[in-house]
C-alpha cells in the first residue's frame, strides 16, 4: 500500500488496483470497519467492464492518520487530494456498507470530478423521523450504535473487545464473531467456493483496519450518528443503489429510504440478498453501471 502525505500533515494509505493505467478510475470506499486493502472480487469485476479501482483507508484506519471529529462529508477533501496526486481529473465512486454514505458525500461535494456513484448496502442517516435506524439490525449492531450515541468513551471498549479477534480472523472466525449480523446467504457468500476471495479479503481488510487501533471505527460510528455534512439533494450524478432484504447489518429500510430521496437514483432492492452476498452476486453489473457514466 502507498502513502500520501496530505496538506495538513496527515498520512493517507491507498492502493491502486491492477490494470491499464489509461482505464477510467473508480474510487472505492470501504465498509465499517475496513481498510483500503485489495478486494480481488471487485478488481476482477472492474477489469471485466474496463475500469480500474483505487482504494484507500479512511482517516484512523490502518496507517491513515486519525482526523478526530470528522464528518462523513470530510472524506471528499481526502478523495480530491488523492485524485490530484494521481493526476486524475474525473472518476466514478462506490462504497459498501459504511462506505456508502462516504461515496455519496464524494459525489455530492466533488460534482465536477465524479461522474457517477454506487452505494451497496449503504447505511442511511441517523435521526430521520421516517427511518427507524436500528429496526431490523442484528443484536451486535444495535448494541454498538447504542453505545456510539453515548459517545467515544462508551463505544471504544466495545470495539476494542471485537478488534482483538478481527485482527487475526479467518473467514470462518469472521462468520462466528458476527453471527448475529449474518443471515445464511451472507455466511455462504463468505465461506462458499465462489466466495473464497471475498472471505479472505474481508478478513484481511479487518486486520489492516484495526492493526494500530480502533480510531477509524470509532470515528465512523460517531459520524453516522451526527449530521452527514451534505444534503442528498445536492447529488446531481447518476446514482446506483443496491440493497438486499435479508441484510441484518444495514436493514432493507435504509435502502428504501435512500432510494426515495436520492434525486437521480436507479434502485435495485433485491428480496433474497444479504449484506455481503449482494456484492458477490452482482459486482460486475454494478460496475458496468458506473463504467457507463465515464464513457464519452
Amino acid at each position: 500500500m502507498d502513502t500520501l502525505t496530505l496538506a495538513d500533515g496527515r498520512r493517507l494509505d491507498h492502493h491502486l488496483g491492477p490494470g491499464d493505467p489509461s482505464l477510467p478510475l473508480v474510487v472505492a470506499h470501504h465498509g465499517t470497519p475496513g481498510a483500503g486493502t485489495r478486494d480481488r472480487h471487485v478488481d476482477a469485476a472492474a477489469a471485466a467492464v474496463g475500469l480500474r479501482v483505487l482504494t484507500f483507508s479512511r482517516a484512523g484506519y490502518g496507517g491513515s492518520t486519525r482526523r478526530p471529529g470528522r464528518s462523513v462529508a470530510d472524506v471528499a477533501d481526502d478523495v480530491a487530494a488523492l485524485l490530484d496526486h494521481l493526476g486524475v481529473e474525473r472518476c466514478a465512486t462506490m462504497g459498501a456498507s459504511g462506505g456508502g454514505p462516504h461515496a455519496l458525500a464524494t459525489a455530492a461535494l466533488l460534482p465536477d470530478r465524479v461522474a457517477g456513484v454506487l452505494s451497496i448496502a449503504g447505511v442511511g442517516p441517523w435521526g430521520e423521523p421516517d427511518l427507524d435506524f436500528l429496526a431490523g439490525m442484528g443484536a451486535d449492531n444495535v448494541e454498538e450504535f447504542g453505545l456510539a450515541l453515548e459517545g467515544e468513551a462508551a463505544v471504544r471498549p466495545f470495539m476494542e473487545g471485537y478488534a482483538d479477534g478481527l485482527r487475526s480472523a479467518t473467514p470462518e472466525l469472521v462468520v462466528e464473531s458476527m453471527s448475529s449480523l449474518l443471515p445464511e446467504v451472507d455466511r455462504a457468500a463468505i465461506l462458499g467456493t465462489h466466495g473464497a476471495w471475498l472471505g479472505e479479503d474481508l478478513a484481511a481488510s479487518f486486520a489492516e483496519a484495526l492493526r494500530l487501533g480502533v480510531d477509524g471505527w470509532v470515528d465512523d460510528d460517531l459520524a453516522f450518528t451526527r449530521p452527514w455534512g451534505f444534503e442528498l439533494a445536492a447529488l446531481r450524478v447518476p446514482t446506483f443503489l443496491w440493497q438486499g432484504e435479508a441484510d441484518l447489518m444495514v436493514p432493507f429500510a435504509h435502502g428504501q429510504w435512500l432510494a426515495a430521496r436520492l434525486p437521480h437514483a436507479s434502485a435495485h432492492l433485491l428480496p433474497e440478498e444479504g449484506h455481503v452476498s449482494i456484492e458477490l452476486g452482482h459486482a460486475e453489473e454494478m460496475l458496468a453501471q458506473l463504467a457507463g457514466t465515464l464513457r464519452p
